[in-house]
């Protein structure tokens, strides 16, 4: 396997769909649902019954019907709407129940949603990482249709017709089984970009495709720990100091360097917030011989020091127990 290969599979190792809320909503023409601004967070749609059109922040519109899903994976706001003259209700203000343990219902009253007009959607809003490759969502596009992967992986299809069935029966237990299927759709989407060259729009992208950096770039994420220097990089891409520095820049737009802290840092967070880790043992882990000099690369780069982001932790932790 190539290097670009070793770092696409971690990438999807990586990636983690975690803090899912989904709903079940059951709605008839005309409609229009609105979906705001959440930044950090990923919105999942899948039709499961009837047709609706999607308006994106841009004001672009896709068609959407019956066994379609799309994902928004920079929680930019977006509406779901009957008809491009639909007047929109925000979605957080419609009445719901729960169905089950991270699931929702929300419906028109039941005589509204049995007839030729009626949509039946299953959605998610989530939080997702890409592990030490993260700067890869900001090049996402707004709006990612799974109907584009069809032809190339005919795989989705079956899982996308266990969810339209699932929508409709509500068997016993379709809500849970519907969370997953979903949480596997959504990572074939991003998959199927990655697989595709991400857009061709990301340097990161670029630098994974350039043989002698893709060699350097596998090993930081391979051992982030490691005492690296821009010589012991060089010798590893198999190429001069000065030469490694300079394609390293020009593809990435930053040294090798500043990508090795940030890719740290991205780290970091992860095992503070998710794994709630230490922060001694996070830094020594990192290759931080102090916590004083890690606390002050994190504060750079996040913004925060690592123990408020800590303490933040906890705090949520404590409030949802």
């Amino acid at each position: 396997m190539s290097h670009y290969g070793d770092l696409t599979s971690e990438l999807l190792m990586g990636m983690r769909l975690y803090g899912v809320n989904y709903q079940r909503i059951a709605v008839s023409a005309p409609f229009g649902l609105h979906y705001e601004h959440a930044p950090g967070r990923a919105q999942f749609h899948f039709v499961g019954r009837g047709s609706l059109l999607v308006r994106s922040a841009s004001g672009e519109l896709f068609q959407l019907n019956s066994g379609d899903a799309l994902l928004v994976p920079h929680g930019k706001p977006h509406s779901l709407i009957s008809s491009e003259e639909a007047d929109c209700q925000c979605i957080k203000n419609m009445a719901s129940k729960p169905i089950c343990d991270s699931v929702c219902a929300i419906a028109a009253p039941e005589n509204a949603c049995n007839d030729e007009h009626s949509v039946l959607l299953f959605s998610a809003c989530m939080a997702f990482e890409l592990g030490g490759m993260q700067p890869l969502i900001n090049t996402m596009p707004d709006v990612m249709l799974v109907s584009t992967l069809l032809s190339q992986y005919p795989e989705i299809q079956p899982i996308l017709a266990a969810m339209e069935r699932e929508s409709r029966t509500r068997q016993a237990g379709f809500a849970g089984i519907l969370s997953r299927l979903a949480d596997v759709v959504a990572a074939l989407i991003v998959r199927g970009w990655v697989e595709n060259g991400c857009g061709q729009s990301s340097g990161l992208v670029q630098a994974m495709r350039d043989p002698r950096l893709s060699q350097a770039i596998a090993a930081m994420h391979r051992e982030p720990g490691e005492n690296w220097t821009v010589a012991r990089l060089a010798r590893v891409a198999g190429c001069s100091r000065s030469v490694f520095a300079g394609r390293f820049l020009t593809a990435t737009g930053m040294t090798p360097l500043r990508y090795l802290t940030e890719l740290r840092m991205r780290l970091a967070v992860q095992r503070i917030v998710n794994n709630g880790e230490a922060v001694e043992a996070v830094a020594y882990h990192l290759g931080y011989g102090s916590i004083a000099a890690f606390s002050r690369a994190f504060k750079r780069i996040v913004g925060q020091s690592p123990g408020a982001l800590r303490a933040e932790r906890d705090g949520t932790q404590a409030l949802a127990s």
